[in-house]
């Protein structure tokens, strides 16, 4: 088996780190950015195509529902065509679906796109880590894992903001384009600069459905998936619904307006490469508890109907988020230190989508029945559940 670039070893082996670190994190912004755009433009979508907010919410839920129903079926393409193509191969494909969803002329067109472009996705954030492990260990795995993280958070503040800024003046079919014309740059850029992984001997005594079970009988790993599922579903919801929340009164915000404040998820970048540098010195489970409290505080500072104050919670709720998220997507990566990690990050993957379909559509109906504050409660006890699984893990992580 052809061996890793050893760390720190010259010149070609830190050029090819840096183009793992720039491919990750353009794989990161198309990923997020095609997924979640969408939350840039609810309200005028909702209005435009006459369907409520938790309706609108759909074209996320069934996104991320797609993403999560073929990440093991791409995680088993991977194991016969390679991670880097398979993710090459999702990217490009994603891109050319985004396109099509902005075109679509009614609802239900736009909901099979939306799903379809999801399913093609599912490759990236399904392979990304294990796709890192192939090519480095130890703090450089850490860093690069950090800075897809840090791409998702770029993405998803891009695709958001792009779409909201320019939907009052083009519409939001035409915003959405323009996020799609990012997302193909992204993706060209990850095809142009990810480098190979060495080969990897695969693994006779194990078949790909006993690892899936090894993974599943990890408790600990178990815990982070239930986790995930918690954190993403209550995240994920409070940027879905804060849009309309500011379009209404007392806010009143106009659409361009209300796009400003997803500036707020570049809180994530920031803390999603600090919880890497900060985890190798205190351990992941103290830096994972602590960005769920901060993520707790903020969403109690997010009740506020002062505007300051309420961006004030909207950073925290995502920089604490996205502290935990990075924090947990190298966790399971570093636990699963086998021939059955690819699997271990599929499972962690589907929890975090499946989380974020589920939980958007569940908060959506909880929002109409009983606004902000009632979101805002399931979300608390969500976030307070989450944070007594990985308390629960009881061993060093």
């Amino acid at each position: 088996m052809t061996s890793r670039p050893a760390p720190g070893s010259g010149g070609r082996g830190e050029s090819s780190q840096r183009r793992m670190l720039v491919a990750l994190l353009a794989a990161g912004i198309a990923t997020f950015g095609e997924l979640y755009a969408v939350q840039g433009v609810l309200p005028l979508l909702a209005r435009d195509l006459g369907v409520t907010p938790a309706q609108a919410a759909l074209t996320i839920s069934v996104a991320t529902g797609g993403l999560a129903l073929t990440v093991l079926p791409w995680a088993s393409v991977a194991e016969r065509i390679g991670r880097l193509q398979a993710m090459r191969i999702a990217l490009v494909a994603s891109a050319a679906l985004s396109i099509v969803g902005a075109l679509a002329p009614t609802f239900e067109l736009l909901m099979v796109a939306r799903f379809l472009g999801g399913a093609a996705l599912g490759a990236v954030p399904a392979l990304a880590v294990a796709y890192i492990h192939d090519r480095t260990t130890g703090a450089r795995a850490t860093v690069a894992a950090t800075a897809y993280i840090s791409g998702t958070t770029i993405g998803g503040a891009a695709g958001r903001i792009v779409a909201g800024l320019l939907a009052d003046g083009l519409g939001w079919r035409g915003a959405l384009l323009a996020v799609s014309g990012v997302a193909v740059v992204s993706a060209v850029l990850f095809v142009v600069l990810a480098p190979a992984a060495p080969a990897r001997r695969t693994d006779a005594t194990m078949v790909w459905s006993s690892k899936i079970a090894r993974a599943l009988g990890d408790p600990v790993l178990v815990r982070i998936y239930a986790a995930a599922v918690l954190l993403v579903g209550a995240f994920v919801s409070v940027y879905t619904y804060v849009g309309f929340r500011l379009e209404a009164p007392p806010f009143s915000f106009t659409p361009a307006a209300a796009a400003l404040i997803f500036l707020a998820y570049l809180a994530g970048t920031v803390t999603s490469r600090v919880a890497g540098w900060w985890s190798t010195r205190t351990g992941r489970r103290l830096v994972a508890l602590a960005g769920i409290g901060v993520m707790i505080v903020g969403l109690v500072v997010m009740l506020s109907e002062s505007v300051p104050v309420l961006l004030l919670g909207l950073v925290l709720v995502t920089g604490g988020y996205f502290a935990t998220h990075a924090t947990a997507t190298a966790w399971v990566g570093a636990r699963a230190d086998g021939p059955w990690r690819a699997q271990a990050s599929a499972l962690y993957t589907i929890a975090f989508y499946s989380g974020s379909a589920v939980g958007t559509w569940l908060l959506g109906l909880a929002f109409q029945s009983g606004g902000w504050p009632l979101l805002t409660a399931i979300s608390l006890s969500a976030a307070v559940l989450a944070a007594a699984f990985l308390v629960s893990t009881r061993v060093r992580p």
